[in-house]
């Protein structure tokens, strides 16, 4: 299997990590978050040391991409490369490194919701492949998949309105923020569907309650580190 998706970090030595990348995909309020913060309990009390991640975290630009969707005003491929900057900050000094160390890592989201984002807002397919050549393979890709409908309803629940960017306004889908949201997220639910079989996600029913997806997770990564052993 590849390291990295492309021509990955020519600077780093090839050498084997004994640590694990296990990523957890899907939309804002689908119970990444949660369904993370378990798992990553599960694993420390088991005796595994674990390292979270996600997008938008990086010290380098996390404030700097806050700042900017603020003015709702950001043009595509600059909000792209912000983004994939942000992930590279974070790769090169967060996550290689804690790889390196033995440690297990939780990403909540990684390179495929910013492809997602990206491809709906008109990149191109083979750009985006080329700009995250440098990303690490992960060891296994979750996703976790909800209707639009479900999650218009824990948008509400959660935060009690709609977010510019998660309902696809800068796309002129809709004047209705509503009729928006519920056009971006099946657009995003397509193209993660696409991306589950060209990247061998496991893909896992979102609606189902909180402690069956968990049992799933926790099966999966089960096996996982039992075939490294």
């Amino acid at each position: 299997m590849n390291r990295f998706y492309g021509a990955g970090l020519p600077y780093l030595h090839d050498e084997p990590y004994s640590g694990k990348l296990i990523v957890i995909e899907g939309a804002d309020c689908s119970g990444r978050s949660t369904q993370t913060l378990l798992l990553k309990q599960w694993l420390e009390f088991n005796g595994h040391s674990v390292m979270n991640t996600g997008i938008k975290r990086s010290d380098l630009v996390s404030a700097t991409i806050d700042q900017a969707k603020n003015g709702n005003t950001l043009g595509k491929t600059t909000l792209s490369l912000l983004y994939a900057t942000d992930f590279a900050d974070q790769l090169e000094n967060k996550i290689i490194p804690a790889l390196q160390a033995g440690f297990i890592v939780l990403a909540d989201r990684y390179i495929f919701t910013l492809m997602v984002r990206d491809t709906i807002r008109g990149a191109d397919p083979g750009w985006l492949e080329e700009l995250f050549g440098f990303a690490l393979v992960p060891d296994m890709t979750f996703y976790l998949q909800l209707p639009p409908d479900i999650l218009l309803h824990r948008h509400f629940q959660k935060r009690g309105f709609l977010d510019f960017w998660e309902s696809g306004m800068d796309l002129s889908l809709s004047t209705d923020m509503f009729e928006s949201f519920h056009r971006y997220q099946t657009m995003c639910n397509q193209e993660f569907d696409e991306l589950a079989k060209e990247y061998d996600f496991i893909t896992i029913d979102g609606t189902l309650a909180v402690d069956e997806v968990q049992k799933t997770l926790r099966s999966q990564v089960e096996r996982l580190l039992i075939a490294s052993v």
